[in-house]
């Protein structure tokens, strides 16, 4: 416990002046400053979260899919006001696999906890099995990936360590490889959770009630086990919270939180967790937000008669609506603002920690030349049979931050051969970009889209400015409106406007409005690419000189 400590509050203090002077949003802040927040307290794609507590402090894991670095972890002391301090995997394994883009596919559902004095997650890859990683100091390096059980279509898992010293993990099953969901199964493996031990057994069937049962996490209170987990759909569903006696059930089951008549759809899968105090409970969960994707939301919670009940219970029904403001969790003093790191000025030999690749990353790929204040791209063609930027690894991308904002970039360009291109892209399974490209007839900014990228469609261009100047500034801004849909929903929409500038202060808009969608599981994403069309034995380079994101 004490290394722990002394390890991240050496982070702390070495980070403590750009937490302060550039990681506040200027887009998104929960907490509101009189002792309340809004919800989101993330307005960001932090899918399937999931929270422990250490002492004072709040760790926060979620899914990343096949995006590098990826398990974000996060940290808080309030709940409410939350920053990234690192990564747990560097690289997804096997290694040659998550060399290109596999899109929705690798890390699904994790869970973190807090075990003999060491962080430990786990994961479900649902082509692979279920992977474990831990660490001592969860700001410092993770253990290489240990599989703990291989199967296709284990997903969604969750330790559990019980007073015996038994070791158990929950988990729920894809459909879309093991041929069978809406079913929760627990194994036991070693007390030191790094391999099972015995067959998954099911111990609770959602058909046909509480379809798409998914997403759990294991607790005990009282002498009683509890599964917490959603049902009836990402976008559409509610939380269940299941107990019994005995690990392996029978378990009882209640619905503890629905939408009700909020405007909080879904309330998807998430965490339980307590004030250091223990007097207060608290779950964090997240809701679908289209294209913005996953955000992270916190409820009230309270138990009633062995029961949690999420959320606001006005008529005692035992089930609770989510809120959309509330009072700050009591943690025994008042913690300063912080938000997720946004805007980057590159001044470092590292990147800020917002940013991922589309694969594995490549060293070749970029060059932090900190001292001098950029980052370096460097064009890369895209392999074997890649059509469009979807199936570029080498995007470097962050995750939308707050429902209205602008990302601009300064850059400029040093192409080596025809053909190759940088920009400011917009991606999801529709894409767009300012697109700076070397052609055989000179320079030329372009607006393009691409429409069912993962589809391998081909981009078409908007409009088209000839420029004799390669260092640029390019903007999008970024909109949202809503709009019913026919889940009835009111389905945020994000429209992007692009616009570019060559002194960085009178800017151009350029193209048409583009509405931006989601990824497979992610949301939509910003960031910046640098890239060629064939191979050769050198390469062209952007240097950015700044990425920063406003209101």
């Amino acid at each position: 416990m004490k290394k722990h400590f002394r390890y991240f509050l050496s982070f702390l203090l070495l980070s403590s002046i750009s937490l302060v002077a550039q990681n506040i949003s200027n887009t998104w802040v929960s907490d509101l400053g009189n002792g309340h927040y809004k919800n989101p307290v993330l307005y960001a794609d932090y899918s399937d979260p999931d929270v422990c507590r250490v002492g004072n402090d709040y760790y926060m894991v979620a899914s990343s899919f096949a995006c590098i670095p990826g398990l974000p972890i996060l940290h808080s002391n309030d709940l409410v006001n939350w920053t990234i301090i690192g990564y747990a995997l560097q690289k997804m394994e096997p290694e040659e696999r998550f060399t290109i883009p596999q899109h929705g596919n690798g890390v699904w559902a994790p869970s973190i906890r807090y075990h003999n004095n060491e962080f430990y997650i786990y994961f479900g890859d649902p082509d692979a099995g279920i992977y474990m990683t831990k660490t001592t100091d969860p700001v410092g390096t993770w253990s290489p990936l240990t599989l703990v059980k291989a199967g296709k279509g284990l997903i969604d898992s969750c330790p559990f360590w019980d007073e015996d010293g038994k070791a158990y993990v929950v988990h729920g099953y894809a459909g879309s490889r093991a041929g069978m969901k809406s079913v929760l199964g627990i194994f036991e493996m070693t007390p030191d959770g790094m391999k099972a031990i015995t067959e998954s057994r099911l111990v609770f069937d959602g058909h046909p009630d509480n379809s798409t049962t998914e997403g759990p996490k294991f607790y005990k209170r009282n002498g009683y086990y509890y599964i917490f987990c959603p049902a009836g759909g990402v976008k559409t569903g509610w939380q269940l919270s299941l107990r019994s006696k005995s690990i392996y059930g029978p378990y009882e089951q209640k619905q503890v939180m629905a939408q009700g008549k909020s405007d909080i759809n879904g309330p998807h899968q998430g965490a339980w967790v307590d004030t250091p105090d223990g007097k207060q409970d608290w779950f964090l969960h997240f809701q679908d937000l289209y294209a913005y994707g996953r955000a992270v939301l916190l409820q009230p919670m309270k138990w009633v008669d062995n029961w949690p009940v999420i959320g606001i219970d006005n008529k005692n029904t035992g089930c609770g609506t989510p809120v959309s403001t509330y009072s700050k969790p009591d943690v025994g003093k008042t913690y300063p603002v912080a938000t997720p790191a946004e805007s980057d000025e590159f001044n470092g030999l590292t990147p800020s920690l917002q940013w991922q690749w589309q694969a594995n990353s490549n060293p070749l790929w970029y060059y932090c030349a900190g001292d001098r204040g950029y980052l370096r791209l460097f064009s890369w063609q895209l392999a074997g049979e890649a059509k469009n930027l979807w199936d570029a690894p080498n995007l470097y991308l962050q995750k939308f931050p707050a429902p209205n904002f602008s990302a601009t970039t300064k850059l400029t360009f040093t192409p080596m051969v025809i053909g190759e291109r940088t920009g400011l892209v917009v991606m999801g399974l529709n894409y767009a970009s300012l697109t700076l490209e070397n052609t055989g007839k000179g320079f030329m900014l372009n607006q393009i889209s691409c429409l069912n990228a993962d589809k391998g469609t081909a981009e078409t261009i908007h409009a088209s400015v000839a420029l004799t100047q390669l260092t640029l500034y390019l903007r999008v801004k970024v909109t949202q409106t809503k709009e019913m849909n026919k889940d009835g929903i009111n389905e945020p929409k994000a429209t992007c406007t692009f616009s570019y500038s060559t002194d960085g202060s009178s800017f151009k808009i350029l193209g048409t409005a583009f509405t931006a969608r989601e990824g497979k599981w992610i949301g939509a994403k910003v960031g910046l690419y640098c890239s060629r069309p064939g191979a050769s034995n050198d390469s062209g380079y952007a240097d950015v000189d700044w990425f920063r994101v406003n209101n």
